[in-house]
């Protein structure tokens, strides 16, 4: 996406709030500006720490689902065997939406980033394990072949062709399920914390009636989404280069 066309959007955007604040002319949405002064405020006070908590908490959940879903998948799909076997379990736990494994996780969890962390790592686990598997089912086999002949035993087909073929799996994966990731964040930050943008979003829009604080919360976290979604979208760039090469 080219700068000139995602100023262009948030420009339409703003535009669009304005327009519709002067339409509900109700304390319960602010125009833009004001939420931007507001914005800046904050920035100095609480909400750093809570931008800092709730990025912890998706770079580490973000980072746990990729270390154990992306080789399980890869097992997966080397093995017909162990696919056939576990494929019952996966598609019978992967449609069922992971939020309502909330109060689950906080009374066998508790307190802390704990929960919040697990919650978020449920989501991405099934995400890239699936697309990881069936990548590395696909693979041509004369692919495969061809290395093997070249004496590669099964490390180096892991190392060399499956991995590097799921690459684009493991992080379309992610790109699929960042918004979906930061939306359980938010009801996941509901619960048992003190910390977190959507404790902050809560507070000032359900508490504290602060409708300004509570638009800036809801600004920071979905920069923090579409900071997740770019930021896969470069390490995709640097990490599969031929998937540009065009």
């Amino acid at each position: 996406m080219r700068r000139r066309d995602l100023f262009a959007s948030v420009v339409a955007l703003a535009l669009f709030w304005q327009i519709a604040a002067w339409l509900v002319n109700r304390p319960i949405l602010p125009p833009p500006g004001l939420v931007a002064r507001v914005l800046v405020e904050e920035l100095q006070a609480e909400l750093p720490g809570h931008f800092l908590a709730s990025l912890w908490r998706v770079i580490a959940s973000t980072v746990l689902s990729i270390l154990l879903a992306a080789p399980a998948g890869l097992v997966l799909g080397q093995s017909r065997r162990l696919n056939a076997l576990f494929s019952p379990i996966i598609y019978l736990l992967y449609p069922v939406p992971k939020v309502v494994f909330v109060p689950v996780v906080l009374l066998f969890l508790g307190l802390g980033d704990a929960p919040k962390i697990v919650i978020i790592f449920l989501i991405l686990f099934f995400q890239v394990l699936v697309l990881v598997r069936d990548q590395a089912a696909s693979l041509r086999p004369e692919l495969i072949q061809s290395v093997r002949s070249l004496g590669a035993g099964r490390r180096a087909l892991f190392r060399y062709v499956y991995l590097p073929a799921s690459l684009p799996a493991i992080l379309t994966a992610l790109r699929q399920s960042v918004g979906t990731a930061v939306a359980v964040l938010y009801v996941a930050e509901l619960f048992a914390t003190q910390r977190g943008l959507g404790y902050y979003i809560y507070l000032n829009g359900s508490n504290l009636l602060n409708y300004p604080a509570m638009y800036a919360g809801i600004v920071v976290m979905s920069l923090l989404g579409l900071g997740l979604y770019f930021s896969v979208d470069w390490l995709e760039k640097r990490l599969c280069p031929w998937e540009y090469a065009h």
